[in-house]
């Protein structure tokens, strides 16, 4: 299958899928999440592969969704005309919400390989892995929490409890590889230089279990979070997510991201002040 924004590669028991836009630090364009999932697809029906590494090209993982192709777009797919249609709006963004989570479903061990920027939908990307290791001084968050967007996947409450949840998405900080370790957000965080061998170590250790093993203890594993709600949870941010971008604040967003750009409107979101001020209740 030939791939417009990522690669695969498979070598011995482990598959590798690289977010493959390094010039827009792989960036989320249209056709990542569904490539996204059916290169999962492809490892699944691979009886060589016992693990799927997911990392990024050149010096980022994800950064989140391209805004410059979303957000300073007039005719953006992401943002309606009003009266819009939150149906629309929730079927176009429950697909990648899905394609997002083929790696937390997938019957075999996913880890995220994180170095630079692990933001907004990047995160989505990396929390839906079953394991996540970072270099200590790689960037996680999800900044578009303050306008504009509600994380889809919802991983955040399940892996480090609501109040530290609450930390992180009310404030849309970012947080270092070495404190997202501290907090149970990710497993570990490693010097930069060792990022390569500390994953290539942990999925050798796995890819020596039998796929039936490893399968079992996943489903087990995943069946927890299943029961506790999971599933509504995120039909429930995934339907926020399409109100934030069109909430009057959202649509502020929009229009200046066009004005002067999505660069000087995500520093104006990401700088403290009011965001929206006269536009805001």
């Amino acid at each position: 299958m030939e791939f417009h924004s990522i690669e695969y590669r498979a070598s011995g028991r482990v598959a590798t899928i690289t977010l493959n836009r390094p010039d827009r630090l792989n960036a989320i364009d249209e056709h990542m999440p569904s490539e996204l999932r059916a290169a999962v697809e492809i490892a699944e029906e691979d009886d060589a592969v016992h693990v799927i590494v997911v990392t990024g090209a050149g010096r980022s993982f994800c950064s989140g969704y391209d805004l410059k192709e979303f957000a300073e777009r007039s005719d953006a797919p992401y943002s309606q005309e009003m009266p819009w249609d939150p149906m629309l709006d929730y079927r176009m963004m429950s697909r990648n919400t899905a394609d997002f989570m083929s790696l937390f479903r997938a019957s075999k061990p996913t880890i995220a390989k994180v170095r630079g920027h692990a933001v907004a939908g990047g995160s989505d990307i990396a929390l839906a892995c079953d394991l996540v290791v970072m270099a200590a001084d790689a960037l996680i968050g999800y900044p578009p929490a303050r306008v504009w967007g509600c994380p889809t996947t919802a991983m955040w409450v399940y892996r480090i409890g609501p109040e530290r949840a609450k930390r992180m998405l009310l404030t849309g900080d970012l947080i270092d590889g070495a404190e997202a370790a501290r907090i149970g957000l990710v497993l570990e965080a490693v010097p930069p230089d060792e990022l390569d061998a500390r994953v290539d170590s942990l999925a050798a250790r796995m890819s020596g279990v039998p796929r039936n093993q490893l399968m079992m203890q996943k489903l087990m594993i995943n069946q927890a979070l299943d029961n506790m709600g999971l599933a509504s949870t995120q039909l429930t941010a995934t339907l926020f997510d399409g109100i934030t971008r069109h909430s009057p604040e959202g649509v502020w967003f929009k229009q200046r991201a066009e004005q002067v750009g999505f660069q000087q409107a995500v520093r104006e979101r990401d700088e403290g002040g009011p965001i929206a001020d006269g536009v805001s209740r």
